[in-house]
């Protein structure tokens, strides 16, 4: 009783809401290894709240009076993330108009979380590894060697074991950073904790908007908690304030969920597959995973049909098979990179402009995404 009353009160002073064992082993890790300075590696689906364990560490270490920087390594360009890091000289580069302290400068002292380290490029991930070992770096543009005292915790839903085998991640930065490895449990896996963090998002939502909610029918609660959740806690937020605000004051009975939970689903996790020809550029590939992502953003067939007969045409004209073969080729050829904008356009508006899931519609990194975003010109 005394354990349990224990984990019960670092859940309050860390507002971590659960009442699952596995959550509570993630816990009883954190606590080992937080009055550490060792690096640790979260690992977990998009959305388990693997930044909530980052926070947890950061709270329970002795740095809990410095500040914790995160920093999403998957959504700053590519170009531009080394000098986020590590931070530029005036004039090291286009646009470089006056000194900037990076991340590391900032987090000095305390804690820099690095969510997907997994999208860090090569060339960047040398530069990490050389601050893990001996806390020095040199600004972009910068000769000087600069040194910092900071602990750094990073996560990733990727499988980076994986990418060592593939040379997409260098070893020696992937053994540094996995000295502890916490693996974060999907919130399939710990239903019980569903319906404490349904009631605490409900809470949080009703608070902040200042509105009435008449509350769930027990076949309402029945039907969440069986649902898979593929969005994890992530998902389950947006759901409570989308449907708090769409119920109007109403009791939400079941019908109301399945409808909404049916909206979340319509991004499938296994894409549809459509044929893809060999041997491709990285500009290209893209490209076709952005077709193919179209299935999934409901498109109309015929659309499908006219986009598919142009790709495959420029791209090696290849001659669609079984499923486009009744399709009839247009005189008013659209430039394909007019089409991939508008498909792009067409997942922010699917997602009211949400560019992680647009991302992960698209099957693409949020950095490609933001890339073409620019390219095109797209607000």
């Amino acid at each position: 009783m005394a354990i349990l009353n224990k984990y019960k009160k670092i859940q309050e002073q860390l507002n971590i809401i659960s009442e699952s064992e596995k959550i509570r082993e993630v816990i009883e890790l954190v606590m080992s290894v937080a009055p550490t300075n060792i690096s640790v590696l979260i690992m977990g689906e998009s959305g388990v709240g693997k930044e909530v364990v980052a926070k947890a560490i950061h709270q329970l270490s002795p740095r809990h009076d410095k500040q914790m920087i995160s920093v999403n390594c998957g959504a700053i360009p590519e170009g531009l993330l080394e000098s986020e890091l590590f931070g530029h000289e005036k004039g090291a580069f286009t646009g470089a108009i006056a000194t900037k302290k990076g991340y590391f400068e900032l987090a000095d002292g305390g804690t820099i979380f690095l969510d997907e380290i997994g999208e860090t490029p090569l060339h960047t991930q040398v530069k990490l590894l050389r601050v893990l070992e001996t806390g020095e770096f040199m600004r972009v543009g910068s000769g000087e060697l600069r040194k910092v005292d900071v602990r750094v915790i990073a996560a990733t839903n990727r499988d980076l074991a994986e990418m060592v085998r593939k040379n997409q991640f260098r070893k020696d930065l992937y053994y540094r950073l996995k000295t502890v490895t916490i693996v974060v449990p999907p919130l399939r896996e710990r239903r019980e904790d569903i319906i404490p963090l349904l009631k605490y998002f409900v809470d949080q939502a009703v608070k902040k908007n200042n509105i009435e909610f008449a509350g769930f029918t027990q076949e309402a609660l029945e039907l969440i908690e069986r649902y898979s959740w593929p969005g994890n806690v992530r998902e389950l937020k947006n759901f409570v304030d989308s449907i708090i605000v769409l119920s109007a004051g109403k009791l939400v009975d079941a019908q109301m969920v399945r409808d909404q939970l049916t909206h979340l689903e319509e991004v499938k996790e296994e894409p549809n597959v459509l044929p893809m020809p060999v041997n491709k550029s990285v500009e290209e590939t893209e490209r076709e995973l952005i077709y193919k992502a179209l299935l999934s953003l409901g498109v109309e067939i015929r659309e499908m049909k006219e986009m598919l007969i142009d790709l495959h045409r420029r791209v090696d004209n290849q001659i669609i098979h079984d499923d486009i073969q009744d399709a009839v080729y247009s005189d008013d050829i659209q430039p394909i990179e007019e089409m991939e904008k508008q498909m792009i356009k067409k997942a922010l508006q699917k997602f009211h402009g949400n560019k992680r899931r647009a991302a992960q519609a698209l099957q693409i990194s949020e950095r490609t995404l933001y890339r073409k975003l620019r390219e095109y010109e797209i607000q």
